[in-house]
């Protein structure tokens, strides 16, 4: 059935029958002057609607954006003298409106600000740098919120590879302008992954969580989670062990499935560049989540074995490596796991003649001690940690 978010749009669009076949029967509804800018507010109810959950939201939107550039098209040239009608035209492009059909509109007789409406279309259009140049200096905030909220949307799009501290400012922007709206759901999958990647964890939990709270059941939940994966496991965001436990509140959000993948990510990324606190950390998390002899779970023994045999259980953590069925771990595990046995050997094995061979001499003095054998086991653990070290390359799952 649909929501009444969505009957409430659809009624503003009575005059098209695809409209009027989608809407529940009701009463007809107060008449409406059919303004270009009312019926873009109908196309952004629907779309907020896609934010919340709404599949028949979702299934409709098309053929409303559709039926909305016709209304556009058979519109009096003179609607266009009213500003919100121009400038819902800018919107109208920005939630997904066809350029060409905006292209046949009387541009002369347009009341919106230039930069907007010929940077609108570049962005649709493909034409990236022409878009950046056009829209670069316009300010979200000076603007109608209703098209400022659009504009910084694009804007952080715009510049996130270019400029990521702009992009993430106009990001805010776009999330202040237009709250509980699909505007500001799309913000947050956008701005998770660039705050993820400038490492600033306080922000990457507060939108975590703002996505939670207000856009878990949107249709678009799954895209959120996976920028969210990568910003989290491309960075060193989850390698402090201080904060482990609120990583673990942010992960308890995800299907069970994705979080053991994450964890064992997690993992591997905090092994190979010597966080051994939060590989242990994480390794029994993906432990807890594995099933039996599935080769999550030896990855997950991998992990935990190796924390254990290089912090403080080296007998213990040691078995469990060698208890491992290696046929079971992906191929470039293999030679990290080799690599962490061989280390751990040598870190541990006795100098030539140890205690029992001198038990009857008197201790060498400073001068007179020979470091040969612990200087060449030196050697070959710094070697294996670099041959460790060239693994941080390959943080895929």
């Amino acid at each position: 059935m649909i929501r009444p978010l969505l009957r409430a749009a659809l009624l503003v669009l009575l005059p098209f029958a695809a409209a009027r076949a989608l809407a529940d029967p009701a009463p007809a509804p107060a008449s409406t002057s059919g303004e270009p800018y009312e019926l873009v507010r109908a196309l952004q109810a629907v779309q907020d609607g896609i934010a919340n959950g709404d599949t028949a939201a979702h299934g409709g939107h098309i053929a409303l954006i559709r039926q909305i550039g016709e209304k556009f098209l058979a519109a009096d040239a003179s609607v266009w003298s009213n500003p919100q009608n121009s400038q819902a035209v800018v919107i109208y492009l920005l939630s997904g409106g066809a350029p060409q059909l905006v292209r046949k509109l009387p541009r002369d007789k347009m009341n919106v600000d230039g930069r907007l409406f010929d940077g609108a279309l570049a962005y649709v259009e493909g034409r990236q740098d022409e878009a950046r140049e056009l829209l670069k200096d316009v300010k979200p905030r000076t603007i109608p919120s209703g098209l400022g909220g659009q504009v910084a949307l694009v804007q952080g799009a715009l510049f996130a590879r270019t400029e990521a501290s702009l992009a993430i400012e106009r990001l805010d922007d776009a999330r202040l302008l237009l709250p509980g709206t699909l505007v500001e759901e799309a913000a947050l999958r956008r701005e998770i992954l660039l705050v993820g990647q400038a490492e600033d964890f306080d922000k990457f939990e507060f939108l975590t969580l703002a996505y939670i709270r207000h856009y878990r059941n949107s249709i678009y939940a799954g895209d959120f989670w996976q920028r969210f994966s990568t910003g989290l496991t491309q960075s060193s965001l989850a390698l402090d062990e201080r904060r482990f436990a609120r990583i673990v509140t942010m992960l308890e959000q995800i299907d069970r499935s994705s979080r053991l993948k994450l964890y064992l990510v997690i993992a591997r990324s905090a092994m190979v560049r010597g966080r051994m606190a939060v590989t242990r950390l994480a390794g029994e998390r993906a432990l807890a989540l594995s099933a039996d002899a599935s080769a999550e779970r030896e990855r997950a023994h991998f992990f935990r074995g190796a924390s254990r045999v290089l912090i403080d259980e080296y007998d213990g953590g040691l078995a469990e490596l060698k208890a491992l069925d290696r046929s079971k771990l992906p191929e470039r595990d293999v030679p990290l796991l080799n690599a962490t046995v061989q280390l751990a050997l040598d870190v541990h094995k006795p100098f030539a003649g140890g205690p029992a061979a001198t038990a009857d001499k008197p201790p060498a003095t400073p001068a007179r001690l020979d470091l040969a054998a612990s200087t060449a086991t030196l050697a070959r653990a710094r070697k294996e940690l670099g041959e460790l070290e060239l693994l941080t390359r390959d943080r895929r799952p």
